[in-house]
């Protein structure tokens, strides 16, 4: 059932997660025994699915402002019978409160949002729990000197202004990782 996910999202250019940071992010979870995860960008639900299905144990609410996709992750997430583990928001994030304590924060959404979805929800975040961040290379935009239009290379400095604000945020310790599309494990400091 995974792969008719996979396909869909190729099939209507809907972005997930690629194969190797998904699996970075599944032995991420196992690894530190991640129980409660948020999740700001949903599409589908893949990479919630995916979460989801490294333990029984692991509940992820996921919050998608796209009412297409929104309704797509719903059926999807009933399919694989995860109903009782994801609970799925819908709206957007900079605009919702939501309360909670969560071991990990999963930002995969709107890209020049990033410092903004970090500081409002790390907040919620445990004590020495986790920020993912996915797609820090853009597929291989950032740090390139690629020819781009005008919104695209605002989008690449926003990444790299995240990048920046990452690296020199004092209370959070932040490995960068040249998996998948560029990811960031950023580890709170107590």
């Amino acid at each position: 059932m995974l792969e008719e996910l996979e396909q869909y999202a190729k099939e209507y250019k809907i972005p997930i997660m690629q194969k190797d940071g998904i699996d970075f992010l599944t032995a991420f979870i196992e690894e530190h025994n991640i129980k409660n995860v948020l999740e700001i960008g949903t599409a589908i639900g893949y990479s919630a699915i995916k979460m989801a299905l490294v333990s029984k144990d692991v509940k992820v609410t996921t919050i998608e402002r796209d009412e297409t996709r929104y309704n797509e992750a719903l059926k999807n997430v009933s399919k694989f019978a995860l109903d009782n583990q994801i609970n799925l928001i819908f709206g957007d994030a900079l605009d919702i409160n939501i309360t909670g304590e969560y071991d990990l924060i999963f930002i995969d959404a709107a890209k020049a949002q990033s410092i903004k979805f970090f500081n409002k929800y790390t907040p919620l975040l445990r004590s020495k729990g986790y920020v993912i961040t996915d797609n820090l290379s853009f597929h291989g935009l950032v740090n390139s000197d690629q020819e781009m239009s005008r919104n695209l290379r605002q989008l690449v400095r926003k990444i790299s202004e995240y990048i920046d604000f990452l690296k020199n945020n004092n209370d959070y310790k932040t490995t960068f990782y040249d998996i998948g599309d560029g990811i960031s494990v950023s580890e709170k400091v107590d």
